[in-house]
């Protein structure tokens, strides 16, 4: 019992000298985050400044406590690699991605760095996480499709355009997510007693083939799925689109923005504020591969008002009141 008393007091000095050094290295640690987009600076704008406030809200304030460092890839997805090495190289205490061919190529560079997904889909499929419970390596974060979030996309379309019954579905056969994502589109069809029609690209350069043949006469409309390759060419999409006539839902409002008819997608800014709350999570000892990943609750209906007129389409009353946004 001597022994024990005689060493407490000596502890307790111990940590009352150390606790304030603690405590003030961690209210002045700079926070190094690494963020990697494959597209382009301006078209993930929002998503940017959606991350920076989600982390200012948690008292991660750039310039002070926080230093983010992005990169962009410009749509050039054979730069994907590179750029994940040399985020890497950066040494950051965590890295947000936003797509599957990020993710995956960040993943590739470091197993050892937290990456945080803002958004991706077929996660499991990828090999990224072993599965959403209990990701198992160091990834985690928010997935961009909820299960039914396809069959729905298909289905607000066809609400709004009753007449389809054979959709031509745009979609790029290198994605790592495609195969899944393609069935869960003839699967939500079948339900509808819609006909899918696979229109097939494997580089921007097959974009106009692709596009035009999409416009074949059985055709009532066209379905482009998510793809990081189609979001590097939104203008070129939608003025080959608008050439064949067809009435088009799209996965990002940016397409409408552009000019494309309507689209229903998943929030993307909400999917960049919620991955501040995993950064915050791994910040505070959190580690990836129990931390829980969660799916998109936030779905956006942006219907471009002029695009409607200019096909000759008349959009059901109920469908433009359930609308987020109408471009006039």
């Amino acid at each position: 019992m001597k022994n024990t008393l005689a060493i407490t007091p000596l502890a307790l000095m111990l940590i009352v000298a150390c606790a304030p050094a603690a405590a003030a290295e961690n209210q002045t640690k700079v926070w190094k985050v690494g963020v990697l987009v494959s597209s382009s600076a301006a078209l993930n704008a929002s998503r940017d400044e959606a991350l920076r406030q989600g982390l200012r809200d948690l008292g991660y304030i750039e310039g002070q406590n926080l230093k983010l460092d992005f990169k962009y890839a410009e749509g050039k997805l054979d730069r994907l690699p590179q750029l994940a090495r040399e985020l890497v190289e950066q040494r950051p205490d965590a890295i947000v991605v936003g797509g599957t061919r990020v993710a995956v190529a960040v993943k590739q560079a470091t197993a050892t760095i937290p990456i945080v997904v803002a958004g991706a889909g077929g996660l499991v499929q990828a090999g990224l996480v072993r599965n959403f419970s209990f990701p198992g390596g160091n990834v985690t974060g928010v997935s961009r499709n909820s299960p039914d979030f396809v069959g729905k996309r298909l289905e607000v379309f066809k609400q709004a355009i009753p007449k389809i019954s054979t959709v031509s579905a745009l979609s790029n056969s290198t994605n790592p997510g495609y195969d899944r994502a393609f069935k869960e589109v003839e699967l939500g069809a079948r339900s509808m007693g819609v006909v899918i029609q696979p229109v097939v690209v494997r580089s921007a350069n097959d974009l106009e083939a692709a596009i035009r043949s999409a416009a074949q006469p059985k055709s009532d409309g066209l379905f482009v799925m998510p793809d990081a390759l189609f979001n590097s060419h939104i203008p070129k999409i939608v003025e080959l689109t608008a050439k064949t006539r067809l009435p088009a839902i799209y996965p990002r409002s940016e397409y409408v923005e552009a000019g494309g008819l309507m689209s229903y997608a998943v929030n993307l800014a909400d999917l960049s504020r919620q991955a501040a709350w995993y950064v915050d999570q791994i910040f505070k000892g959190m580690k990836p591969d129990n931390l829980a990943l969660t799916e998109p609750t936030k779905f956006d209906l942006v219907i471009n008002a002029n695009t409607t007129k200019q096909l000759g389409l008349t959009i059901p009353p109920n469908v433009l009141a359930r609308a987020d946004k109408i471009i006039k």
